[in-house]
């Protein structure tokens, strides 16, 4: 099945210098709103209170957080565990600047909650504190930079130095981008959602390594076209797999980000910018890229060696 002929003949690169301009707008836009407003970290980064209850009757999680809601929790996350009875509501601190979270306030805080879910028994209270956070945020970033230095040096010893270049900076791209955008409209930013970011960017980089293999294979085929014909064609006689691998994961998608919860909104909306975003890059960012730094024929067909027949 295919939603492209193979006989397609875009001319992609046309647009390759808009499209530089709109990525370089998009992330620049981003750096500002992360520099400008920062992320509205969770609760997995900035410490809180994590209570447990428990219900006579199964518990009613709609309304349990329109409860917490009036009461002055609306960032509340509430989640089932354990059994339909159990329920366990997690608490970011009100004051997130603050290193440290006062006895009295997370007394205060329980009591509060307690107040507003009269049913509901309290089995624990567990409070999460900031170091935590800290070593978690530290390692999460370590994560994305070991991640980014292998792909480049498996890229340049698999492909070219340029292609290594090009795809390095799709995949720093889109991340970028995701963050802008949760800065700007202020979703929280979890563990769940930074497990979204590095999947995008294995998603990102699985598009971008196609298309380069078409592309060096196209070299070796098309003897008398330029760079930018053979990249052409290469991102021509991938797209119909492209869009059908980006649709299908988008529709699964879609469906967690409506039907998932609260829970796994911020994975869901991560992984709808990062199919949408990370698609456009491996074309118009690891593509233009790789063209802008001058590849050319030689850099990956073989050279003949010149071969001395003399005696």
């Amino acid at each position: 099945m295919e939603f492209f002929k193979q006989n397609t003949n875009i001319d992609f690169m046309a647009q390759r210098k808009w499209a530089a301009i709109l990525s370089i707008v998009l992330f620049l836009l981003s750096i500002a709103s992360l520099g400008a407003k920062g992320l509205d970290w969770g609760l997995d980064f900035t410490g809180g209170t994590q209570i447990q209850l428990s219900y006579q009757a199964p518990a009613n999680l709609v309304e349990v957080r329109n409860n917490l809601e009036k009461a002055g929790f609306p960032e509340a996350v509430v989640m089932s565990y354990g059994t339909s009875h159990d329920v366990l509501v997690s608490l970011t601190p009100k004051d997130k600047s603050s290193d440290k979270m006062d006895e009295k306030a997370q007394a205060e805080m329980v009591k509060q909650v307690l107040a507003a879910l009269p049913n509901a028994k309290m089995d624990q209270v567990n409070y999460i504190g900031p170091q935590v956070g800290k070593e978690m945020a530290s390692k999460g970033l370590i994560a994305i930079v070991v991640a980014l230095l292998g792909t480049m040096v498996y890229i340049a010893f698999r492909f070219d130095l340029r292609f290594a270049i090009g795809s390095t900076v799709a995949l720093v791209h889109d991340p970028v981008i995701i963050l802008g955008i949760f800065s700007f409209f202020d979703v929280e930013f979890n563990l769940i959602a930074l497990a979204a970011v590095l999947t995008v960017i294995g998603y990102s980089l699985n598009d971008t390594i196609v298309i380069f293999d078409r592309v060096r294979e196209n070299f070796r085929k098309m003897r008398k076209a330029d760079a930018l014909d053979v990249m052409n064609q290469s991102i021509n006689q991938t797209l119909s797999r492209t869009i059908m691998t980006s649709v299908v994961t988008l529709m699964v998608v879609l469906a967690l980000f409506f039907l998932g919860g609260s829970l796994l909104h911020g994975f869901a909306l991560a992984l709808i910018i990062g199919i949408v975003v990370g698609t456009y890059s491996s074309i118009y960012v690891a593509g233009s890229l790789t063209i802008a730094l001058g590849l050319t024929r030689q850099h990956l067909t073989p050279q003949s060696k010149m071969v001395d027949e003399r005696p």
